[in-house]
């Protein structure tokens, strides 16, 4: 079943076997729902973190670029053509990645040399650096990967609460081992902590072929459960 904050909370509790309104528990949460929604967004590229936004524009003979938004990773810049069309109304140009000394090879100048964009490099995790620079005020579509609002008492669903509540609960509980004590030899419980791990390493792997499913990245790049070979061996 899906969660929403509320039965999240009280499922977690109750597997933890202490309560809602447990001082320590109430501070200690908002880590737990940190740790278990980081983890499994950075080992599971989930197609939801996908975010497309194209509603940066570029200024003419400037060959910096700052990011609309957070992106974590950015996987496809486009410059839309001709100048002053929009991602509706005009052409994508898809600017294809380089390092950063490949820009400034090949455009030292960034007044210089314009034209419309053909490549761009990372500079820092906030602004990308394009060559050539602009001759006109361009927009540019972005494709990458976005962290998603955390789960709150204002925020009552995500994503991982909604289509794999289980992976969910299994990361929440590798955390919950700590604050139970249960996390080493020395814990009453020391099975505790690699029991959960195993069960969420387990869900996790087929969290990922779903995954693979829906970017049709599957068996022969396709949207199919992968399958046994078709007739079986003698």
């Amino acid at each position: 079943m899906s969660y929403t904050y509320t039965s999240y909370v009280d499922q977690l509790s109750n597997l933890m076997a202490v309560s809602t309104t447990d001082p320590s528990f109430v501070t200690w949460l908002p880590g737990c729902i940190d740790y278990a929604e980081q983890r499994i967004y950075r080992e599971l590229d989930l197609l939801a973190t996908l975010i497309t936004d194209n509603t940066g524009q570029l200024t003419q003979s400037s060959r910096e670029f700052t990011l609309p938004g957070t992106f974590i990773t950015v996987e496809n810049v486009s410059v839309i053509t001709p100048a002053g069309e929009t991602a509706d109304t005009g052409t994508r140009v898809p600017l294809f990645p380089v390092s950063l000394s490949v820009i400034d090879l090949l455009w030292p100048s960034q007044t210089s040399s314009t034209g419309t964009p053909q490549q761009f490099a990372m500079k820092n995790n906030t602004t990308i650096v394009m060559g050539p620079s602009p001759d006109n005020s361009y927009y540019v579509e972005v494709r990458g990967t976005q962290r998603p609002d955390p789960l709150s008492l204002s925020n009552p669903t995500t994503i991982l609460t909604t289509y794999i509540p289980d992976v969910f609960m299994a990361a929440s509980m590798v955390y919950a081992s700590g604050f139970m004590r249960n996390f080493g030899a020395q814990s009453d419980n020391p099975q505790m902590s690699q029991s959960w791990e195993n069960q969420y390493q387990m869900l996790k792997q087929s969290a990922e072929v779903e995954q693979f499913r829906a970017k049709f990245q599957s068996q022969s790049w396709s949207s199919q459960k992968p399958t046994p070979a078709n007739p079986p061996r003698n």
